[in-house]
């Protein structure tokens, strides 16, 4: 069996937003390029491993000291650093035909990098803005979108919601993904109420790995 906090991730909410975020929004195709952002979360973690099971190449985006966890763990075939200051030429390099699905987690910068380097064709599944969301003022969305026009770009946000009558279906698929040793994660675990408010601040800065978990009581 697996862990019961799997039901608040890759067998929950979060699994669940990776499936019908990727496979019913983004529409990924064998051979295509996946960008992910925020490569190393909850959510992305699952996105890039789906990918890749599809018979994607695929790129994740985060911090440093993530990297190598995004290509032993997760299956990335590259992974840059966002942080970067040559980010349009890190993605030059890692998708030189250009990006075809982009899942954006974290809006901003960051995003309008990978816009820079859609193909023609290109699907953007919008997950998250996590840059955006403690900012006094959002920052200006990109001003010039001819590239949803040059490149036929497909732009979508959603809410995993909106697929409640087929979480069966996910939940079966996710499971035996886990169950068959497909499927890997990571779980980010701070121990006691009182660390919740870090581990919530830890979120929005990026520093957790995984799915963020306060523990409450024992086991």
């Amino acid at each position: 069996g697996v862990p019961p906090s799997t039901a608040l991730h890759v067998l929950g909410m979060t699994g669940l937003t990776a499936y019908f975020g990727l496979l019913d929004v983004a529409r990924p195709r064998p051979g295509d390029t996946v960008v992910v952002s925020a490569a190393a979360g909850a959510v992305s973690q699952v996105v890039g491993q789906l990918a890749r099971m599809v018979g994607c190449r695929t790129v994740g985006l985060a911090s440093a000291s993530k990297l190598d966890e995004l290509r032993d763990l997760y299956g990335y075939d590259a992974a840059l650093d966002y942080r970067r200051e040559d980010l349009d030429g890190a993605l030059r390099e890692a998708c030189p035909d250009g990006v075809d699905v982009y899942f954006d987690n974290v809006g901003g910068a960051v995003s309008d990098a990978v816009f820079r380097r859609l193909a023609v064709g290109a699907r953007v599944a919008v997950c998250g803005l996590i840059s955006q969301y403690n900012l006094a003022e959002p920052e200006l969305a990109p001003r010039n979108l001819g590239f949803l026009i040059v490149s036929r770009v497909r732009m979508e946000g959603f809410l995993v919601s909106d697929y409640r009558h087929r979480f069966d279906e996910g939940l079966r698929r996710l499971s035996s993904w886990v169950e068959e040793g497909r499927l890997r994660y990571r779980e980010d675990v701070a121990e006691g109420l009182e660390q919740a408010p870090r581990a919530f601040i830890g979120l929005l800065r990026g520093e957790n790995r995984g799915k963020a978990l306060v523990r409450v009581g024992g086991d």
